[in-house]
């Protein structure tokens, strides 16, 4: 469906493989399904390709660009789930700060926040259907493009991994300037926080409403905070960005399977199975069986084979994946990486890597 040449988000293709979905709410699937984080990503000629001469940021804006970028991994694995090719940074943006992606470097903000009265230079009341929308045309425009080969998955930074970038001014070994912040300025970290948090509610839900069929929430930096600090600078606003996502839904009467990703957050897991997500997903320095242990059941798990497997001879990479299904059972389990793929992996690796998990797991199915 269409309007002025405009996707419309609805007419969608029907669903041919809802294994992702179904794994997301503990049901049982033929196979374990697989996807990978940045599975569009640098390591695709194709994708290098397409990027050559454009700026990031530019790429992002472009819903064509970010329709093509999310199906060429597609068009090479038999991946379970797709993810929408954008940035978490877009958020920033949206509230008035400039982000650049400078070539070596990674995302730079030229201006960051450096104290509490710099908080006056956001916007107070962001419009995310003005500001993000071209986010959302590309979830539209990819959601009819896919054909209903797999779902699509949308996806936002998390406000602690948002204010860390937004204060440092990029990435960071430390993050001790955004550190210095939860110490020094513990109010006003909690109104930026709050701030971001009523920012990704709009921005979700606005991805659902556009056609994203689930949503993850990547919390990148929770590693560099402890127990203590994730418990009251973390935790509360993924729970109240779930609680916020699925109360809004409920009464549109939709229903979306959410992920939260924190990264490193070993000592959280037991809290991040109960904070109203259906999935927690893992990084590759946790035992899948403790994870099961740790979550109790309540929810089901992703991950979290370490992406360097993925520079061993396929046959190794066969036998890591087997032990991992092993450890994590077919059930309740979506297969990833503890992270994203970097830039220069082996496709075929990849390829490799979704075979032996589509592979080991309907043997496994077949035995129980």
């Amino acid at each position: 469906m269409s309007k002025d040449g405009v996707m419309l988000p609805k007419d969608f293709p029907q669903l041919q493989n809802d294994a992702f979905l179904r794994a997301a709410r503990g049901e049982d699937t033929e196979h374990v399904p697989v996807w990978c984080m940045r599975q569009a990503g640098r390591y695709l000629p194709e994708f290098r390709e397409s990027r050559a001469g454009k700026d990031f940021f530019e790429t992002c804006r472009s819903p064509e660009a970010c329709c093509e970028l999310t199906l060429q991994p597609l068009r090479r694995f038999p991946f379970d789930a797709a993810i929408i090719f954008s940035d978490i940074l877009v958020i920033p943006q949206a509230m008035g700060m400039d982000v650049q992606m400078v070539a070596g470097k990674g995302p730079t903000f030229p201006d960051p926040l450096k104290e509490p009265e710099d908080l006056q230079r956001l916007r107070a009341k962001v419009d995310v259907d003005k500001e993000l929308d071209y986010v959302f045309k590309a979830i539209t425009l990819t959601r009819h493009k896919i054909e209903g080969k797999v779902p699509l998955i949308g996806f936002t930074g998390a406000p602690w991994t948002l204010m860390s970038y937004m204060i440092e001014g990029g990435g960071s070994r430390t993050f001790s300037k955004a550190k210095r912040w939860l110490y020094r300025h513990p109010e006003a970290s909690h109104m930026l926080l709050r701030m971001l948090t009523d920012v990704i509610v709009e921005y979700l839900l606005g991805q659902v409403a556009a056609g994203a069929q689930a949503l993850q929430v990547f919390e990148s930096h929770a590693g560099i905070l402890g127990p203590v600090e994730f418990k009251e600078f973390s935790l509360p606003y993924l729970r109240d960005i779930a609680r916020g996502v699925k109360d809004k839904l409920k009464e549109a009467g939709k229903d979306v399977p959410m992920i939260v990703f924190a990264k490193d957050a070993h000592y959280g897991l037991e809290d991040l199975s109960q904070s109203h997500y259906e999935v927690v997903g893992l990084d590759w320095t946790i035992d899948p069986r403790s994870a099961r242990e740790l979550t109790g059941g309540k929810v089901s798990l992703q991950g979290n084979m370490d992406p360097c497997a993925l520079y061993a001879p396929k046959e190794r990479i066969s036998d890591i994946v087997k032990k991992m299904l092993e450890g994590f059972g077919t059930r309740g389990y979506i297969a990833n990486l503890g992270h994203g793929l970097y830039p220069d992996m082996d496709p075929e690796n990849v390829g490799a890597f979704v075979e032996a998990v589509h592979q080991h797991s309907k043997q496994m199915n077949k035995q129980m």
